[in-house]
């Protein structure tokens, strides 16, 4: 085989790889369209206020399946914020996102989840409803304490959430 031969069978094996990657991603765009993103300002005063990153946010109990519907489909810097009236989420260049308490099922510790591995309980899963998915967002803290971002949603969680239970 001569060297140029190699080289374009590279090339065309590059672009079928390429090629399949798009259509996942587009695919997994159809099917997350129905999400419905809960934008908008945080309200309220904060009970609980940190900076740190936004990991995922994938199906519920399900930590190795995207959601591609943005913002929430690329990890981020953000601005995490707890009131009473919900969590709120803000990153750079995108709408803040805010999900209000009545739509919080519940927070917890993790360890991994999509492309993302940590120290032991290094990652806060925040379970949420829209209406008619649940789904788990991740977040993880720079400086502040995790256990007390846990327990700060947990306090506002609603027991009458969508999904009846917390998680």
């Amino acid at each position: 085989m001569t060297r140029e031969l190699a080289v374009m069978i590279m090339v065309a094996i590059a672009v079928v790889a390429l090629g399949l990657m798009a259509w996942g991603w587009i695919r997994r765009s159809r099917r997350d369209s129905d999400i419905e993103i809960p934008f908008g300002s945080t309200i309220g005063g904060a009970r609980f206020a940190a900076t740190g990153f936004y990991v995922a946010t994938t199906r519920h109990d399900a930590p190795l399946d995207r959601i591609v519907a943005r913002p929430l489909a690329f990890r981020s810097r953000a601005d995490i914020t707890v009131t009473d009236a919900g969590l709120g989420v803000e990153m750079p260049g995108e709408k803040p996102v805010f999900v209000p308490a009545a739509h919080i099922i519940g927070a917890g510790r993790a360890t991994w989840t999509i492309d993302r591995v940590v120290e032991r309980d290094g990652l806060v899963m925040v379970a949420w409803s829209d209406g008619s998915h649940t789904l788990d967002s991740y977040l993880r803290l720079q400086d502040d304490d995790s256990a007390m971002l846990v327990a700060q949603i947990e306090s506002i969680a609603s027991a009458d959430s969508p999904t009846g239970a917390h998680a």
